[in-house]
This record gives structure tokens, C-alpha cells and sequence, in this order.
């Protein structure tokens, strides 16, 4: 049983889920603080955000194998790549992973929504088009992430839609000032994925996958990263000085994360192997996840 589940844990990858939630946290309690809250929406926002995440792991894990991007990559082993599980067992847990993501869309819809068509309509519309994003990143002719497009879709919906998204399933209405950490989230998510970009350039590059790394070269996605680190924290301290947390043990960890993100972008300026780049993935995956629970608390303890 074991042999059988471990290579589909790989597959799932499962250090990429604390970046996906981070979103969610953040819009649920918002949604806490103004008495909103709601813990089946809660549970049900985890599980369908987790869901999709899987769904786009294994779909991209069968999108590059397919096409042989994965073939000289220098980061993490893909299953399929390794031969771990073949393109046929891929597709059916592509499938069914599809299935969960849609009933998780279609309870969470209905819970947050009964009696309400239109937003019931809406966001049933924007869960079907996450699934579709998940699947279209690599798969296909015109699969997005191989024109470019990926670090918008992942700065949409990882921040815009999750943080902003997940405050509506609750209250059916939009917090203006949740635009600022869920700019923060997206920002830093879309760094994420250029630092894995930076890391697969050269790969990247033969196998005629124009991400905007590629376009942009080593040394201009450097200064494109720098750009999304500095943006993330000009919006975490608009929100800081917007929401007035001035208490001390607040202002500490703001102050960490700044500084955090600001040696991170020290760290990225001093690399110049593309392996390199992903001993940096994780911290800052983290980061994103702890600012995350920062503003959560806030919500919780104010």
C-alpha cells in the first residue's frame, strides 16, 4: 500500500498547499472579526482550495512529462518524469481529482449561497474556471503557463480571488481593505512561481516553454523579483499603517517579515546557479504562510 500511495503523495506535493491557503485564512477571519464566520464555509473553503492545488500539481506533473519538459529539469524529480506513475494512471488521478474539486465547488457554493442565484451562478462560475486553470497551466496545445501567463493567473487567483473571494463566500459583499494583504499574497505567491521559473530557465528554455523568466533572462528576472518582494511589502505596510495594529508584539512580527523579504532578495541577488534557487522556495513559502497567519490573529485577538 505504501509503494502505491507515495508516489501520488509526491505527486500532490504537498509543500505547496500552506501557499494556497494563505488566501483563504486571511478573507475567513476577516470575515471572523466582523462576526460572519462560519465554520462549515471554513472547512469547505480549505478543502476545495487544497483540492485545486492538487488537481494543478498533478495535471503540470502530467503537462510537462508529456511534452518532456521535465526531462532535464534540475529541480524535484516528477513522477512521471521518473517513471513513477505512468501518463495513464496520471490522467485517471487527474479525473478524479477533477470530481472532488467540483462537488467540493458545488457544496461550498451552496453553503455559502442558498437562495441566492446569482452569486450561487457567479462563483460556480469562477470554481469551473480554477478547475480549468489548474488543468490548462501545462496541459494542452495552448496551455497558458507555456506562454507567459502563469504569474497572472497565479497572483489572481492565489491572491485577488482567495483572500477577496473568500471574505464574499461568508458576507456577500467585498472588505475594500482586504485588497492590500491579498495583493501582499499574490505578489509573494507570483514570486514563488518565478523562483521555481528561474530555477527551470535553462530546461525551460529547450523545451520551448516561454515562461517570463525565459523572456525576461537571468538577469532581468532577477530585477522582476525583486520588483514582486518590494510591491509585496509596500502592501503590507499600507495595510499596517491603514488598520492602525500598533501593538508592540505586531509590530514586531511586521517587522520580521519585512526583514525577512528583504534578506530573501539579498539572497536571490547572490545566486547564480539555477539549483540554487530552490533551497529558496520553501522559506519563502513560509513566509508567505506566516504574514498570512499574522493578519489572521489580528482578526481573532482585535
Amino acid at each position: 500500500m505504501a509503494k502505491i500511495l507515495i508516489p501520488w503523495i509526491k505527486a500532490a506535493r504537498l509543500r505547496t498547499i500552506p501557499l494556497s491557503v494563505s488566501g483563504i485564512l486571511i478573507g475567513s477571519f476577516a470575515a471572523y472579526a466582523d462576526g460572519l464566520f462560519n465554520i462549515y464555509i471554513f472547512l469547505l473553503s480549505i478543502c476545495t482550495t487544497i483540492s485545486y492545488q492538487i488537481l494543478s500539481n498533478f495535471a503540470n506533473d502530467f503537462g510537462d512529462g508529456i511534452k518532456g519538459t521535465d526531462k532535464n529539469r534540475v529541480g524535484p524529480t516528477r513522477l512521471i518524469q521518473s517513471g513513477q506513475i505512468s501518463k495513464n494512471n496520471m490522467i485517471i488521478g487527474i479525473k478524479i481529482s477533477v470530481f472532488v474539486s467540483f462537488v467540493l465547488t458545488v457544496l461550498l457554493v451552496y453553503t455559502s449561497f442558498k437562495g441566492n442565484l446569482f452569486n450561487m451562478a457567479f462563483f460556480f462560475f469562477l470554481g469551473v474556471l480554477a478547475i480549468i486553470s489548474a488543468i490548462k497551466y501545462t496541459v494542452g496545445k495552448n496551455a497558458y503557463g507555456y506562454l507567459g501567463f502563469g504569474d497572472f493567473f497565479v497572483f489572481t487567483f492565489f491572491g485577488l480571488v482567495s483572500v477577496m473571494g473568500s471574505y464574499f463566500l461568508y458576507s456577500s459583499d467585498l472588505k475594500v481593505d482586504l485588497i492590500f494583504p491579498s495583493m501582499t499574497i499574490g505578489f509573494l505567491s507570483a514570486a514563488v512561481l518565478n523562483l521555481n521559473n528561474m530555477r527551470d530557465m535553462r530546461n525551460d528554455m529547450m523545451s520551448k516553454k516561454n515562461t517570463i523568466a525565459v523572456k525576461l533572462g537571468a538577469k532581468n528576472s532577477k530585477i522582476y523579483h525583486y520588483m514582486l518582494i518590494l510591491l509585496s511589502i509596500v502592501n503590507v505596510l499600507i495595510f499596517h499603517f491603514m488598520t492602525e495594529q500598533n501593538s508592540l508584539l505586531n509590530i514586531v512580527m511586521v517587522v520580521s517579515i519585512i526583514a525577512v523579504l528583504f534578506y530573501h532578495i539579498f539572497q536571490v541577488s547572490i545566486l547564480s546557479k539555477e539549483i540554487d534557487f530552490d533551497k529558496l522556495l520553501k522559506p519563502l513559502v513560509l513566509t508567505t504562510f506566516f504574514y498570512s497567519l499574522i493578519i489572521s490573529s489580528n482578526y481573532i485577538l482585535n
